[in-house]
This record gives structure tokens, sequence and C-alpha cells, in this order.
């Protein structure tokens, strides 16, 4: 599902406009992007949670010539699913 379809979706679940849905969404994409940049991670109790992790400085390998090659530490968001959410999967 893309966010054109997401948006439909949440439209017709909620019969709102789809322009207020797309919004909301992008409004909501937005405050999420903004509270891991500030590292402060967002709860959605029974959904999941949105967080920044470390990754620790790495040895990789090239694909295309095999060389080891050194891959700095870095962050990165991470989700992980609440029990709600994995239940709705499982």
């Amino acid at each position: 599902m893309n966010k054109a379809e997401l948006v439909e979706m949440i439209s017709k679940e909620t019969k709102m406009p789809k322009a207020s849905c797309k919004n909301a969404l992008e409004a909501f994409i937005k405050v999420v992007e903004g509270s891991l940049k500030k590292n402060k991670p967002v709860v959605l109790t029974g959904f999941g949670t949105f967080e920044v992790i470390k990754r620790k400085e790495r040895i990789g390998v090239n694909p295309a010539t095999g060389e080891k090659m050194k891959i700095a530490a870095k962050k990165v968001p991470k989700f992980k699913p609440g029990k709600q959410l994995k239940d709705v999967v499982a």
C-alpha cells in the first residue's frame, strides 16, 4: 500500500474528505520525524514505538570487489511493533 492508497483507506474508514486525511497523515509523519530528530521516541500504545537507535561501526564487504571496508557508526530509525499489532498479524 502506498501513501495515496493509505489516504483513500483512511478517508473511507473515517468518512472524511481525502484532502483532510492527506493533511492529517502528512502532519503525523512530520511530527514523528521531528520527535525522532530530537531523539525522542513516539509510543502508540498497542500499535508500536518509533525510536532512534545507534548502530556501531562495523566491517562490511563491497559486493562488487569483495574488498573489506569500514562502515561508519550512525543513527537509524526503528519501529518496534506493539502486542496488539503483533496479535492482528499472527
